[in-house]
């Protein structure tokens, strides 16, 4: 009976041993304006990623959920990253809701946890559909030099699109497919100017945050958060919107602002902390 005893809580032991590493999160990544899905392989994140034993669940493209690459099949088990495609030049509202359809495409199982990471307006797309009514359920959300706060840069956008004629020609001119993608962008442009009461985010900063982990990984160095050429460091750091005083963490990343490998690292760090 003794031996028995041991057998079994030997076996026990290793049943947990098994649960406790078995456990798989998921990935969702979210890109940023003017971007694509591809942007996370194309600028090392993926690759820093795959090193630390995580398999891409496949594209998320609204109501689809394609495989990662032609002839492979799409994981389902294990550390899974997913990689959405957003309409990323469309207003706020409409990539948040093609996010919410992308998210429904990925296998929900029991103990797994869901980390949402979204870079640039990827992220504030990411947290406004958490603030939504029915919201899917996350577990964190991590955002990259992500506007939360808005950004003068879209105001000096507008200013640029609302010059009359003639005077319209010379950025039509000079600016070529740039200055036609911002005209595209305008309802997305109007959503990311720096709040004020009336905007949606003032409306999103100042509501009730949904209770799970927060972290804003923001441009800077050793000695300040210096944001970039896109959006100031105040504007990317969660923790000082009023709807997340003293909620979000921070993580500085020494970049300008997209994404790179350092990226990547961070993220691990962050994912291995939750």
């Amino acid at each position: 009976m003794r031996y028995r005893h041991i057998i079994v809580h030997s076996l026990l032991c290793l049943s947990l041993l098994w649960s406790l590493n078995s456990r798989a999160d998921v990935l969702i990544l979210v890109h940023g304006y003017l971007s694509t899905a591809q942007t996370w392989d194309v600028n090392g994140v993926m690759p820093v990623l795959e090193r630390n034993g995580w398999r891409r669940g496949g594209y998320l493209l609204g109501q689809n959920l394609l495989p990662p690459a032609p002839n492979q099949r799409i994981v389902t088990q294990g550390k899974r990253v997913y990689l959405a495609q957003l309409p990323s030049e469309a207003p706020l509202q409409v990539q948040a809701q093609i996010l919410r359809q992308s998210l429904q495409q990925v296998p929900a199982k029991s103990g797994e946890k869901r980390i949402l990471v979204g870079h640039s307006v990827g992220g504030v797309a990411a947290r406004l559909l958490l603030l939504q009514q029915n919201a899917p359920k996350v577990d964190a959300l991590i955002t990259m030099a992500s506007p939360h706060a808005g950004t003068y840069r879209a105001e000096q956008a507008l200013e640029l699109l609302s010059m009359p004629f003639p005077f319209s020609i010379v950025p039509d001119a000079v600016g070529g497919g740039g200055t036609q993608a911002l005209r595209r962008s305008s309802g997305l442009l109007v959503d990311l100017v720096r709040p004020y009461p009336g905007s949606l985010l003032f409306w999103m900063n100042t509501q009730p945050h949904p209770d799970l982990a927060y972290y804003s990984i923001v441009r800077g160095n050793a000695i300040a958060l210096h944001g970039d050429w896109l959006v100031p460091a105040h504007s990317q750091d969660m923790n000082l919107l009023p709807g997340l005083q003293g909620k979000a963490k921070t993580v500085v990343v020494s970049s300008d602002h997209g994404l790179t490998p350092q990226d990547g690292v961070a993220l691990m760090g962050i994912i291995q902390g939750l």
